[in-house]
């Protein structure tokens, strides 16, 4: 049965990687689940996606997909049960998407590992991630979530990206005048399906045994 599966590498600290697993999860799907260290990535991922990242899902056809995006779109369009692609708002999630991948990403790297970036201070790098922030925190303030009172594929694509953001230091994070932005992160991070996404897993060795996710 399980030969049949979709295959999903992954590694779990990775924030792309992370949204894929959720795309999966609330669309109920399971993939067979191959956890790699990004140091030692296996030749069989990378002969089916030689840009060596993850997330890189393999469906049961041989269709490779290699951007964490269009592994959530892909999983959400087999089944939706949630709504996550809510198409009154689909252009709005795709609009904060765009922010989070072109901008906001940029700084938070810069942000993370600001002792690789001199041309700015620590702080400087947060300040200017801090303008994505400032959007999410106005959004927040007129509803539970994103777009509205139930998640859409903006919240599941973003939330990793801000999880990563305040854990670069949690104290200045939960400082920040963003309450509604740290509600709404706490709430993810409390969220079942959350963490399930978050479950760790052995690395992935040719040898064994097959990962189903989720269990």
């Amino acid at each position: 049965m399980t030969s049949s599966l979709h295959r999903l590498y992954s590694f779990r600290r990775c924030p792309y990687a992370m949204r894929a697993r959720l795309g999966i999860l609330f669309a109920e799907l399971q993939v067979e689940l191959r956890e790699i260290a990004l140091k030692n990535k296996p030749s069989q991922m990378l002969a089916i996606s030689p840009k060596g990242t993850v997330p890189v899902l393999q469906l049961a056809d041989g269709v490779v997909i290699e951007e964490s995006r269009d592994i959530m779109v892909w999983a959400l369009e087999q089944t939706d049960p949630q709504g996550l692609l809510n198409a009154a708002v689909l252009h709005q999630s795709n609009t904060l998407l765009d922010q989070n991948d072109n901008e906001f990403k940029h700084w938070l790297d810069r942000y993370k590992y600001a002792d690789r970036h001199v041309e700015m201070t620590q702080t400087e790098y947060r300040q200017r991630g801090e303008v994505f922030l400032q959007v999410l925190e106005e959004l927040l303030t007129k509803n539970s979530y994103l777009l509205g009172d139930s998640p859409t594929i903006a919240d599941i694509g973003i939330i990793p990206f801000v999880r990563q953001f305040a854990h670069v230091d949690r104290d200045v994070f939960y400082s920040l005048p963003y309450p509604n932005l740290q509600r709404w992160l706490q709430h993810w991070l409390e969220q079942p399906l959350f963490l399930q996404a978050m479950t760790k897993f052995p690395l992935w060795q040719e040898e064994s045994d097959i990962v189903v996710f989720p269990s």
